[in-house]
C-alpha cells in the first residue's frame, strides 16, 4: 500500500531525482522567479518533457513553502509512490536481488541522520528500508534533502508492528545481523555474505530490547580512538559498505 498523501520536495538533488526517477508522482514545480542558478534550467525543461506544471512565484512564497527550509529555489509538489504498508512485504522481498539486502532503522530521530541512512543505503545498493511508523523521524524535507534523491529511488517499508516484520524477514530466509557497542563479534570478522538484513538503532539508546531479541547475532565496529561510537548515519555507511565488499568477493570467487 502506498501513500497517496502529497508532500514538497526542496532543492536539485530531491527534485531532479523525482524527475528522472518518479517523474508521475510530481504534480508541480515551483520556481522562484528571482532565480538566476544556471542548473534550474535542465530541472525546469525536465518538467516540461514530463508534462508538469511549472509555476514560478516570488522566492518569498517559496520561503513560505519550505516552512524556513533550505529549498535553493525550486520545490516539487508531489506524492510519493515508494512508501509502503506491512503488506507489501512479499512483493518488495520477491523483487529484491540475490542476495537480498535490507535495512531496517529502529527508531532513528534526526531528520539528517534518517536522510544520510538512506543515501548511504541507495548507494550500496540496499533493496529495501523498514523503518516504524511510530519513534522514527519522519520522511520530511529535511530527512529528503539529507538523503540527496535516495528517498525518492529506494522502497521504504513503513512497518506498523517492527518485530512482526523482523520475524517475517526471518521466515523469509534473511539473516538479520544487530549493531552494538558491547557485541563480541567485530564487523570485520564476520561473515556478513548472504540475505542479510543489517539492524542499526536509534541515537543514543540504540537498538530496543525487542528489536535485538529478533536479531541472529549482533557485530561491532572495532574503535581504535577515544570516541566510544559513532554517529549513527556513519556507522551505517561503514557496516553497509562491508556488506557490499563481502558480497563482492563473494561474487568473484564464485
Amino acid at each position: 500500500m502506498s501513500s497517496d498523501k502529497r508532500q514538497r520536495l526542496l532543492g536539485f538533488h530531491a527534485v531532479s531525482a523525482a524527475l528522472e526517477r518518479a517523474p508521475r508522482q510530481v504534480h508541480a514545480l515551483i520556481v522562484a522567479e528571482e532565480a538566476r542558478n544556471p542548473r534550474l534550467g535542465p530541472l525546469i525543461e525536465a518538467a516540461k518533457k514530463a508534462g508538469v506544471e511549472v509555476q514560478r512565484h516570488p522566492r518569498a512564497d517559496l520561503d513560505k513553502l519550505s516552512q524556513g527550509e533550505r529549498h535553493q529555489d525550486v520545490i516539487a509538489d508531489f506524492t510519493p509512490h515508494n512508501l509502503h504498508g506491512e503488506k507489501a512485504l512479499d512483493n518488495l522481498l520477491a523483487a529484491a536481488k540475490s542476495p537480498p539486502l535490507v535495512l531496517v532503522l529502529d527508531g532513528v530521530q534526526d531528520p539528517h541522520n534518517l536522510g544520510a541512512c538512506l543515501r548511504s543505503a541507495e548507494a550500496a545498493g540496499v533493496d529495501f528500508v523498514v523503518m516504524p511508523k511510530d519513534k522514527s523521524a519522519p520522511l520530511s524535507a529535511t530527512a529528503r534533502r539529507a538523503a540527496a534523491g535516495a528517498a525518492e529511488r529506494l522502497p521504504i517499508l513503513i512497518a506498523t508492528n517492527l518485530a512482526r516484520v523482523l520475524r517475517q524477514l526471518k521466515e523469509a530466509g534473511i539473516w538479520l545481523a544487530g549493531t552494538a557497542e558491547a557485541a563480541e563479534r567485530s564487523l570485520y570478522e564476520t561473515d556478513l555474505s548472504g540475505p542479510l538484513g543489517l539492524v542499526m538503532g536509534g541515537e543514543g539508546d540504540g537498538m530496543r530490547r525487542l528489536t535485538e531479541q529478533h536479531c541472529d547475532y549482533l557485530v561491532r565496529i572495532p574503535m581504535q580512538g577515544d570516541v566510544e561510537s559513532l554517529n549513527v548515519s556513519v556507522a551505517t555507511a561503514v557496516c553497509l559498505f562491508e556488506i557490499l565488499r563481502q558480497n563482492s568477493a563473494d561474487q568473484r570467487t564464485s
